[in-house]
C-alpha cells in the first residue's frame, strides 16, 4: 500500500502576521501537521500543492520550513502564484528534486512507493493565474513515456478545467489546458491530476482520468458558481486528501478533514445493530 497525503495552500507569513489581515494561518498548518500524524494509517509522503506561502519571501519560507519540520516522512514542495521559485529553492536547498528542471520552472518526477509523481509548476512571476508552456508539456511527455508501467500522479498548482467560480476561473490556468489533454489522454495510467488554489474539493472527468483540487488547510473559498462571483473566503473546515494505491489500483482518494469531531462510536452492540 502506497499512501500520499495532499495538503495545499497553506499562504504562510512572517510568524505573528495575519493573511488578509484576518487570519493567522500558522496554527492551522500546525494542526494539519498533527492531523496527519495521528493518521492511522501513516502517509509515505507529503505533497503541497502549491501558495506555500502568501508572498514568497525568505522569511515565510523560514517560518514554513519550522512548521513542517514535525512531518517524518518525504514532503515535496510545488510552487504556486504567491510563491516565488527562485526564493523557494533556496530556502528549501536540501530539496535536491527541486533542481531536477533544466528551465527556470520546478518540474520534477520523484517514485513514493509504488507511485511516481510527476510535478509541473503552473506559476507565472508576479501573476495570478496559470500556464504550461510547450517546454513543460514536451518534458511531461517524455515523462509519461518512461512511467507507462507505474501508476501516476500528476501534480500541479492551477487546475485545467473551469470550476464555475467565476473569480477564480479568471485566474486559473489560462494557457496550456488543451495542450495537456493531448498529452495525458495518450497514457492510461494516469490515475489523477491532483491540483490545489481552489480552496475548494472538485472533481473532474479530464483527458481519460480524474482531475481535482483540495481544500486549503486553512482558509476556503467561498462556494459560489457564478460568473460574477465575488472574490471572498470563508473559515470552513480545513481538510487535507490521502490518496492510496493498493496492489493493481485503482487509486483511491479520501478526504480528511484537520480538526477533530466526536466519534468514532460503534453502529453495533453484540453483534445487532444499536435499536
Amino acid at each position: 500500500m502506497t499512501i500520499i497525503a495532499q495538503i495545499t495552500d497553506l499562504h504562510i507569513r512572517e510568524p505573528g502576521k495575519l493573511a488578509y489581515k484576518r487570519i493567522n494561518t500558522a496554527p492551522y498548518l500546525a494542526r494539519a501537521v498533527a492531523a496527519l500524524k495521528a493518521q492511522k494509517q501513516q502517509a509515505d509522503a507529503v505533497v503541497i500543492t502549491g501558495d506555500l506561502c502568501d508572498f514568497g519571501r525568505a522569511s515565510e519560507y523560514e517560518h514554513l520550513q519550522s512548521l513542517l519540520q514535525d512531518l517524518e516522512c518525504p514532503v515535496y514542495l510545488l510552487p504556486g502564484n504567491h510563491d516565488h521559485r527562485e526564493q523557494l529553492r533556496e530556502s528549501f536547498a536540501s530539496h535536491t528534486y527541486l533542481q531536477q528542471s533544466t528551465g527556470d520552472r520546478v518540474n520534477y518526477s520523484v517514485k513514493i512507493g509504488e507511485v511516481r509523481i510527476i510535478a509541473l509548476d503552473t506559476a507565472v512571476l508576479g501573476q495570478s493565474h496559470g500556464e504550461l508552456d510547450a517546454g513543460q508539456l514536451a518534458w511531461l511527455d517524455d515523462a509519461l513515456a518512461q512511467s507507462q508501467h507505474e501508476p501516476v500522479i500528476i501534480a500541479m498548482h492551477h487546475p485545467p478545467f473551469k470550476t464555475l467560480i467565476g473569480h477564480m476561473d479568471d485566474i486559473g490556468l489560462l494557457k496550456g489546458a488543451d495542450a495537456l489533454v493531448a498529452v495525458v489522454q495518450k497514457y492510461p495510467n494516469v490515475e489523477r491530476i491532483i491540483c490545489g488554489h481552489l480552496h475548494r474539493s472538485i472533481d473532474v472527468r479530464f483527458a481519460g482520468t480524474i482531475a481535482s483540487t483540495a481544500p486549503s488547510v486553512a482558509h476556503q473559498v467561498a462556494l459560489d458558481i457564478d460568473p460574477q462571483a465575488a472574490s471572498c473566503w470563508v473559515l470552513e473546515p480545513p481538510a487535507y486528501k490521502l490518496h492510496v494505491w493498493v496492489g493493481e489500483g485503482p487509486l483511491v482518494s479520501h478526504l480528511a478533514y484537520v480538526d477533530s469531531y466526536e466519534g468514532p462510536y460503534p453502529f453495533h452492540e453484540d453483534g445487532q445493530l444499536i435499536d
